[in-house]
């Protein structure tokens, strides 16, 4: 199911259970997963996309075998806040995976704006090789995009349990 509200997504997550975030792009998918205590990311693969029932079945591969209870998506927002294209293909992409059999994870959106930025800069400070870099960027921006869903979270548990 997907939640547009990420307090509402926290309340459909099944507990002890990892988060993976994704950064969708037209030619890749970056995969992050997170810790069972939803409180570090931890940037996995970069799948090159083909076709859509071939993405997500590596995607529900992954999911599977790192017992995935959510999924956030890197919603790529114009720096205005607005929502161009790429927004579209991303709530399609959603969407469609809502409808596929046997899909049954709550999933969110977290706006990533400058996450791909953000993680260019930890590759450059961390003296990455230019091919190395295009390597792996992208499952790097996933980190960010959940790292920054994963902080959310905790600030959403710390007020429920205040």
């Amino acid at each position: 199911m997907i939640h547009e509200e990420i307090g509402d997504f926290a309340a459909a997550l099944p507990p002890m259970h990892s988060i993976a975030g994704l950064d969708l792009g037209t030619v890749t998918i970056g995969v992050a997963v997170s810790d069972t205590f939803l409180s570090i990311a931890t940037p996995l693969e970069t799948i090159k996309r083909r076709k859509f029932t071939q993405d997500v079945a590596r995607l529900t591969e992954i999911l599977a075998a790192r017992r995935i209870g959510g999924l956030v998506l890197g919603l790529p927002r114009n720096m205005d806040g607005s929502e161009g294209p790429r927004c579209q293909s991303t709530r399609a992409f959603a969407r469609n995976l809502d409808r596929t059999d046997g899909f049954d994870l709550p999933v969110t959106f977290w706006d990533e704006r400058l996450s791909t930025v953000a993680a260019e800069r930890a590759l450059l400070e961390a003296d990455t090789s230019r091919k190395r870099r295009a390597e792996v960027i992208d499952h790097v921006a996933a980190g960010f995009i959940l790292q920054g869903a994963l902080d959310r979270l905790r600030a959403i548990r710390t007020a429920n349990e205040g």
